[in-house]
């Protein structure tokens, strides 16, 4: 149910800019909507001394006086039959739009797709510098999403903004699903991404407010499958003789141990190297994914590591910390590994990142506030998805201390 529309109308008078001595007031109509307002000048000047500003006229009967209160009643009409006009054509009400009619300037209508092609277009302008190339595609992906959407389900070409409702978010959902056959929590994805534009909107005040609020996103997080210290163990005291197969373990290890995801440790530079307050080794860089600063420090187990590539002709050639690798080929070498290894998980690249934050650092009493940062996470709620994990471990080895506990009370009896 849409909001009621309400407006309100004011004529008021002010001091001209750069002659506070005059005596000369410029009349203004202040037109508000729903709590948002615009001001337009009428061109018109009044005395001060003449001036009524609770009635919003001119005092006295002088035929000056008169002319001013006619024209000053014409825009006020002028105005609310604008309105009006609109209301009754279900358009979108602006004070801006109102403005741009009683002054003869266009009213410009914004669509959904052309607000999220505006969108994307700044996105890509800031690439490399505030924006990482994966968040324009992934918003560049939507915009055709969105199109296909309206095209196939709705028979349009696109849609202004004030025709969007919860019934369009609602629908897109269920074309994502069981059209385009992608999973809950993409689509999830894609609404907020949708749901962001919208907002965007509302702040430049090309809509009263976002129809898509009320559409709460539901993600169904599944269980981060990490590598045990055991079989971490496995991984650091085999060496291999292909040397892509050795670099990749490096690479690997490497990650389970300062977190970092793919494209982060590729792209590690020597410069990142620092010294911290504790006198020891530190890494800081800026998040590729985010760009917020992150601060990691380096474990004994990844210093030889570090010194194994530091001559090494690619990384020099690159002028990075470790030779390039493309993470397609990463995680098909860390399936051979895993094999050659008799680990019986799926290892991934980003397996380490879920390493480091459970079985290196949540598991061994570092508070998670501090694995937030070290993992660059904006938000600490994405940490708190590795808590359960540990929640999980810490119920098994409940369980077998039970057990443990149990065999020695029946010895005893």
């Amino acid at each position: 149910m849409k909001r009621a529309q309400t407006i309100s109308i004011l004529i008021w008078a002010s001091k001209t800019q750069g002659m506070h001595e005059s005596l000369k007031r410029m009349l203004y109509a202040r037109v508000t909507v729903n709590g948002k307002r615009t001001e337009i000048s009428l061109k018109r000047e009044v005395d001060e001394s003449q001036w009524d500003t609770i009635a919003g006229k001119v005092k006295g009967r002088t035929p000056q006086a008169q002319d001013l209160n006619i024209y000053i009643n014409e825009v006020k009409s002028k105005l609310l039959n604008i309105y009006q006009d609109l209301s009754r054509k279900g358009e979108f009400i602006s004070p801006e739009g109102i403005k741009n009619i009683f002054t003869g300037g266009i009213v410009q209508q914004h669509t959904i797709l052309e607000v999220l092609k505006l969108h994307n277009e700044d996105l890509k302008k800031r690439i490399g510098i505030d924006v990482a190339s994966s968040t324009w595609t992934k918003f560049n992906t939507l915009e055709k999403k969105l199109a296909l959407y309206i095209t196939k389900q709705l028979n349009k070409t696109d849609l202004y903004l004030h025709q969007l409702d919860y019934t369009f978010i609602s629908n897109f959902e269920y074309f994502l699903r069981s059209v385009e056959k992608i999973n809950s929590n993409t689509t999830m994805k894609y609404i907020r991404m949708t749901k962001k534009i919208m907002n965007d909107a509302v702040r430049k005040n090309w809509l009263d407010k976002n129809p898509f609020q009320a559409f709460k996103c539901t993600f169904r997080w599944p269980e981060k499958e990490v590598i045990t210290w055991e079989e971490l163990n496995i991984l650091m005291e085999r060496d291999f003789a292909m040397e892509r197969l050795q670099l990749v373990k490096d690479y690997f290890v490497f990650s389970c141990f300062t977190g970092l995801a793919y494209i982060d440790v590729v792209n590690l530079k020597p410069s990142s190297i620092t010294v911290g307050l504790d006198g020891n080794p530190w890494l800081m860089f800026n998040r590729q994914k985010t760009g917020i600063i992150v601060r990691v420090p380096l474990l004994d187990q990844v210093l030889p590591i570090i010194q194994k590539y530091k001559s090494h002709p690619s990384a020099l050639h690159r002028n990075k910390m470790f030779p390039g690798i493309s993470n397609q080929k990463m995680n098909s070498y860390l399936k051979e590994i895993g094999d050659i290894c008799g680990i019986r998980k799926s290892l991934t690249f980003h397996l380490a990142r879920h390493t480091f934050a459970t079985t290196v650092t949540l598991s061994n009493g570092v508070p998670i506030e501090s694995v937030s940062k070290m993992l660059g996470h904006a938000k600490i709620a994405t940490t708190q998805i590795y808590a359960k994990v540990i929640e999980k471990k810490l119920s098994e080895d409940v369980g077998m201390l039970r057990q443990k506990i149990n065999k020695i009370s029946i010895v005893s009896e």
